[in-house]
């Protein structure tokens, strides 16, 4: 049984030197623009494939498989986050996250190169498998790079990449599609993430331990079989089966036996790939179930703002997606600022406060009057996005600062596996929220209008048509936006959980390193 990391003297570690505090390095400047290139990728992608699946679907048919494209690579990239953790622990940042970043790019070479919408699905697959090493390295080697003290200022930086890939990938996804071809959504990322690994390899010089490994290739086959279970019974479930179906209660019996099967291997490996300490220490629990938490509430906006803003606001495409975009205001400043809250009163007690911001914005868009302002939605945005920032960025910079630097990326990318999980628990818990509270609606409409209502698929393009009576225009605003509000009603139980969550981190946990 592995000890706690903070019980482990230091004696005892062969990096005691890079524990007590990141080794000074030149050229952190052009280190951390390689870092904030290599994130932009994983960044932008989802937001710029999105704007061309019309073209695409146009190009390639298969429209009942479109959903794929996203799926299949929020799978790849959750599953793999761990193990690509474990992996930088042993062997170094620099070959993982250069591997992996080559990963990336490969399969968007093979995605530009699609001649069907199978082939573009397996290739999509294999760039979440990159996206995988990014997620879990860019974070652990900024924990390597800078100090606690140093920690929350970076964190701002790297989050800012995600408020202005939240901008500029629809944008140059709509110049894509309009002016050239949907191919060059996945072109554009093989410069990017050249000059990425190119700085990399040219100033990242790193310490690393000179001893024996043994990788866990069975736990790590069945962490990656149980991920897969778990995540693709979360995303099927509720829309290509019911929850309460045959295949649905299958596919969680399936998850349920492999993580059992995992946790068993775990416990016996050498070298487990998520060593049970990261559950057992206090700040790694509360840590990883409060990001969790927060991944969950990160849907409702994430999944249905922009529709919100589109359908009821009468936003088009762009503008909604700058609504959406001001959330990264508050991110990046509440991130950055973080810094000197959490030197003066603590890891835990700056992420409740950052709870607390969260807490009060998915409140506040419930509070909203009927088909509010844009700039009120905005200022709530920006409100939840500083509580996002406050909340997640103390969470990982505390569980980095607690561990030295062999475990730095295990605990790091459990970090970031915790909050994705969250997203994909989100994605269906906030779908079975909309629908319901759309039929519900539907089902209880006025007899003067039963029968000219369209069906709960058809609500959203009824709306952007405009083809309906003015009576049923404003009875399906009125659905459309009762259920986006229900779902927020939802994430304030959410928001709840997660205070409490948060409360299992110590106030005062040993931090090993200098600030």
């Amino acid at each position: 049984m592995r000890s706690p990391p903070h019980t482990i003297p230091p004696e005892d570690h062969p990096d005691t030197v890079m524990d007590r505090a990141p080794t000074p390095m030149p050229h952190r400047g052009w280190i951390l623009v390689a870092l904030m290139l290599t994130m932009s990728l994983a960044a932008m992608d989802i937001t710029i494939v999105a704007t061309v699946i019309p073209q695409i679907v146009g190009d390639l048919g298969g429209f009942e498989q479109f959903s794929w494209l996203f799926s299949i690579y929020l799978l790849a990239q959750t599953i793999t986050i761990p193990i690509y953790g474990k992996l930088a622990d042993l062997y170094g940042r620099k070959p993982v996250l250069i591997g992996g970043s080559a990963v990336f790019l490969l399969g968007s070479a093979a995605c530009a190169l699609a001649w069907g919408m199978v082939p573009l699905i397996v290739f999509r697959a294999l760039q979440g498998l990159g996206a995988g090493s990014i997620m879990a390295t860019v974070n652990t080697l900024a924990g390597d790079l800078y100090s606690t003290r140093e920690r929350a200022r970076v964190q701002g930086w790297l989050s800012s990449v995600w408020g202005v890939a939240a901008i500029v990938g629809p944008t140059l996804g709509g110049a894509f599609a309009e002016y050239a071809t949907w191919r060059w959504v996945f072109l554009i990322n093989l410069p990017i993430g050249l000059a990425a690994i190119f700085l990399i390899a040219r100033y990242l010089h790193e310490h690393q331990p000179n001893h024996q490994h043994h990788i866990d290739y069975v736990g790590a086959i069945l962490m990656m079989l149980a991920g897969s279970a778990g995540v693709f019974a979360l995303l099927q479930g509720g829309n290509a089966w019911a929850w309460s179906s045959a295949p649905s209660l299958i596919a969680f019996a399936l998850t349920a036996g492999l993580i059992l099967a995992t946790i068993l291997r775990e416990r016996a490996a050498a070298e487990p790939i998520m060593p049970g300490w990261i559950w057992r220490e206090r700040v790694m629990l509360g840590s990883n179930l409060g990001v969790l938490g927060m991944g969950l509430v990160m849907m409702a906006p994430g999944a249905y703002l922009p529709v919100f803003a589109q359908s009821v606001l009468g936003l088009g495409p762009i503008s909604a997606g700058l609504v959406l975009a001001s959330m990264s205001l508050g991110w990046v400043s509440a991130s950055a600022w973080s810094g000197r809250l959490y030197l003066q009163f603590g890891f835990r007690d700056t992420a409740l406060f950052g709870g607390v911001l969260m807490l009060l914005a998915v409140l506040g868009f419930v509070l909203l009057p009927p088909q509010p302002s844009v700039w009120l939605v905005t200022a709530d945005q920006i409100l939840l996005g500083a509580g996002f920032g406050m909340l997640s960025t103390p969470l990982l910079v505390g569980v980095q600062s607690t561990v030295p630097w062999h475990q730095r990326g295990v605990a790091t990318s459990a970090n970031m596996w915790s909050r994705y999980l969250g997203q994909s628990l989100g994605a269906a818990v906030v779908g079975a929220l909309f629908n319901n509270a759309v039929q519900t609606s539907l089902a209880n409409a006025p007899a003067t209008l039963a029968d000219t209502l369209p069906s709960a698929q058809d609500v959203m393009t009824a709306l952007q048509a405009g083809s309906e009576s003015l009576a049923v225009h404003q009875y399906l605003l009125s659905v459309f936006d009762g259920a986006t509000r229900q779902v927020y009603v939802g994430m304030i139980a959410a928001a709840m959980l997660t205070l409490m969550l948060v409360l299992l981190v110590p106030k005062r946990p040993r931090v090993l390193e200098e600030t």
